[in-house]
């Protein structure tokens, strides 16, 4: 094993697969010549050339298109988007082409491409740049949506993507890319949809994903502390979503926690709440809580915007209430 930073698990997710399949290439915004805005395409360009790690203008519409038309001609294109808030500019093309050139060719035309960048909010960026777009993109049948917490699952969930034949959002986050890890010295990948119990606990359960999850260990230790055991799961992939993952820690908790960083409306956590009271109903012995983010668009205030912000002290006092503590 061998420590390295998130933003070098991206890079090396990348670099790899290109390596080995030469239809793969990069596309985006400062990827090739400033190595990337988080420089998690460094020194790609060196070794792939400018035929392979392209610099786009500031178009995302028309690169998001030039990159879905060129998988129709054997290409797997990786599309980098600096924000995945500037995704909107080109999301006709996500949503009305990229998730349904399958099914309206009748399965002729695959789309092997992925789109990555960062999601949601990553401190005093404004409202326009701290959005959480899971759950929209989740909810459009065709796209696969994977949000990694940690280096190790970046590189082996991208290595994954990179070779699904469908469409796959692929979020990260600014705040992650200076985090650091193990990874492996050899090839590995992990299989999009499968969610990983990251702390096994008995009282309750905690389902996360992205960079969030990180408030939820810190509310886990803080409870063990009282005696409090928190099993935590990390979705990893929001679509296909590990149902029986979530079902079967339920089944041994009795208890629900869904720790999203998005607004409280129609979001991931309300599709795993409906799962669970629909099919391990009988199995909780308190209400299901979910925390998300209040219910406006991100202040920019430093102070409104902690407010804003799901915290591990919001996940301490909803653990308690469905503990009756």
């Amino acid at each position: 094993m061998k420590t390295i930073q998130f933003r070098e698990a991206i890079a090396e997710a990348m670099s790899e697969e290109m390596r080995r399949d030469e239809s793969v290439y990069l596309m985006g915004e400062e990827v090739a010549e400033y190595n990337g805005a988080y420089k998690a395409s460094k020194g790609m360009l060196d070794e792939f050339g400018p035929k392979r790690v392209i610099d786009t203008p500031i178009a995302e519409l028309g690169f998001a298109g030039i990159a879905i038309g060129s998988t129709m001609s054997g290409n797997r294109p990786i599309v980098e988007y600096m924000t995945f808030n500037f995704s909107l500019v080109g999301i006709d093309q996500i949503i009305n082409n990229a998730a349904k050139i399958r099914q309206m060719s009748g399965g002729q035309f695959p789309c092997p491409i992925v789109f990555r960048g960062p999601t949601g909010s990553a401190g005093q960026l404004g409202a326009t740049h701290s959005q959480a777009f899971e759950s929209w993109f989740a909810n459009t049948p065709g796209l696969k949506v994977v949000i990694p917490s940690n280096p190790y699952d970046a590189k082996g969930l991208l290595k994954s993507a990179i070779r699904d034949n469908d469409p796959v959002i692929f979020m990260e986050s600014e705040q992650m890319y200076g985090d650091k890890g193990e990874v492996p010295e050899g090839e590995y990948t992990i299989p999009l949809g499968v969610a990983e119990i990251k702390r096994e606990g008995t009282d309750v359960t905690i389902v996360s994903f992205g960079k969030i999850i990180k408030e939820a260990y810190i509310a886990a230790d803080e409870l063990a502390k009282d005696g409090i055991s928190c099993e935590i799961i990390d979705l990893r992939t929001v679509r296909p979503m590990d149902r029986e993952a979530i079902l079967k820690s339920v089944k041994k908790t009795n208890r629900l926690i869904v720790l999203e960083e998005a607004w409280p409306f129609g979001n991931v956590a309300t599709e795993i709440t409906y799962l669970v009271q629909s099919e391990a109903f009988d199995y909780l012995d308190a209400p299901i809580i979910k925390i998300n983010t209040a219910d406006t668009p991100a202040p920019y205030s430093p102070v409104l915007f902690e407010e804003w912000l799901p915290s591990s002290k919001d996940v301490i006092a909803a653990v308690k209430k469905v503990m009756y503590k």
